[in-house]
């Protein structure tokens, strides 16, 4: 979210530095990416909604452009979660308003607006270590 405020921040700098005429006014690209609110997050899914269901759930509010159901790498099994995405954020807007809290496969299901997933910090975690013996590590009487 800081990147966007500060692309913002630079571009209505260099458009208020432009000779911009009042009977063009020239929309920023932040105001653009606000409006790209078409991506819903639904959540409290049922075990058994799959891609086509969701799909088939929200397809009545407009174009569904793709409709995911997320699912656990190492079972398949659904996580209870998934992703709609509208061509139009009118659509997605329709959507949340007749959806939330509403009953789908016999659960009520949350829609909102997706948020972007917060970075997740570097890689392999943990304080090393594992390998090679010696830190804390019991020893024989031997020393080894």
């Amino acid at each position: 979210m800081a990147f966007y405020n500060k692309l913002g921040g630079l571009l209505r700098q260099s458009i208020s530095g432009n000779a911009v005429s009042a009977t063009s006014p020239m929309p920023s690209m932040l105001d653009a990416v606000r409006c790209m609110s078409t991506k819903l997050f639904v959540g409290g899914l049922s075990w058994g909604t799959d891609d086509q269901s969701l799909r088939d759930a929200f397809a009545t509010f407009g174009d569904v452009v793709d409709a995911r159901v997320i699912v656990d790498r190492d079972s398949g099994r659904s996580r209870g979660f998934g992703f709609v995405n509208f061509s139009d954020d009118e659509s997605a807007n329709e959507a949340i308003k007749a959806m939330d809290g509403q009953e789908l496969q016999g659960r009520n299901i949350r829609v909102s607006i997706a948020q972007e997933r917060a970075p997740r910090s570097g890689g392999f975690g943990g304080s090393g270590g594992g390998f090679g013996g010696g830190y804390g590590q019991a020893r024989d009487n031997d020393g080894y």
